[in-house]
């Protein structure tokens, strides 16, 4: 199945996607506007940011979609409410949420600081679930919730632990939430990518350890943000009502289980 085939199989629809200036943020957003919807919220937090979240809602409007641009810390739960708000206030309904926000700590266990450890769990798991909590006061039924987390939290390996740590929570903020708020025919999923290559991957990465994890998958590469669009264009579209409380490893086979 191509992409062709879910054309414009969202139309009318609103979208907010959390983290939507870079990587795979920006790919959600843009594959969303693409795929019909109607409106599509760029979330960014920061005027240092705001630059990229530009260029995001030059490509949506370019496919025909409304951009709005909301500023946000989404450590900060008054601040993911008036996100919120923000996008009730220009579309007047909400049917697709998206959160990719994350924060990478690589350090062994024993030099984490408390301060990584705050920050890490303010924003991969806190932010995640209030987001999550605001999207199920408000998205419309047969909406879809989905956040990303990482295949790191199904791994055995050392130097993530505060990172895999504090995105573990998804999977069963994810199962209660779908199974609340399921009979109205939402969908609630987490995508747990493996090893991506984008700029959110190889700031804290070695030479070495990027040749190590993409030995680790069969091909050994890392993947690309094209490779998991699909899955996320697949789950918030009318084929995807069957698939929820899921946590869906897609890492080429880095982890399998």
């Amino acid at each position: 199945m191509t992409t062709d085939d879910f054309s414009r199989n969202l139309d009318g629809q609103i979208a907010v996607v959390m983290g939507a200036t870079r990587n795979q943020g920006r790919a959600y957003a843009v594959m969303l506007a693409r795929n019909g919807c109607r409106g599509v919220a760029v979330h960014y937090h920061g005027e240092m940011s705001r630059g990229e979240a530009e260029e995001t809602a030059a490509e949506i409007a370019h496919l025909g979609a409304e951009p709005l641009l909301v500023s946000a810390d989404l450590t900060h739960v008054s601040e993911v409410v008036t996100l919120f708000d923000a996008v009730e206030q220009r579309f007047g309904q909400l049917n697709i949420v998206v959160n990719t926000v994350g924060k990478v700590v690589k350090k062994p266990f024993v030099e984490i600081t408390e301060v990584d450890f705050d920050q890490s769990f303010a924003i991969n798991s806190k932010a995640a679930f209030f987001c999550m909590q605001e999207a199920a006061k408000r998205i419309e039924d047969n909406g879809r919730i989905i956040t990303i987390g990482t295949t790191l939290q199904a791994a055995t390996t050392g130097l993530y632990a505060v990172y895999a740590g504090s995105k573990a929570p998804l999977e069963h903020f994810t199962r209660a939430l779908a199974k609340e708020i399921g009979d109205r025919g939402i969908t609630v999923n987490t995508v747990a990518p493996g090893p991506l290559n984008t700029s959110f991957f190889y700031p804290v990465e070695t030479a070495e350890s990027k040749a190590f994890l993409s030995q680790m998958a069969p091909q050994n590469r890392l993947g690309e943000i094209d490779e998991i669009t699909p899955l996320i264009e697949f789950l918030v579209g009318p084929g995807g009502s069957w698939v929820t409380a899921q946590t869906l490893l897609i890492n080429g086979g880095f982890i399998a289980r």
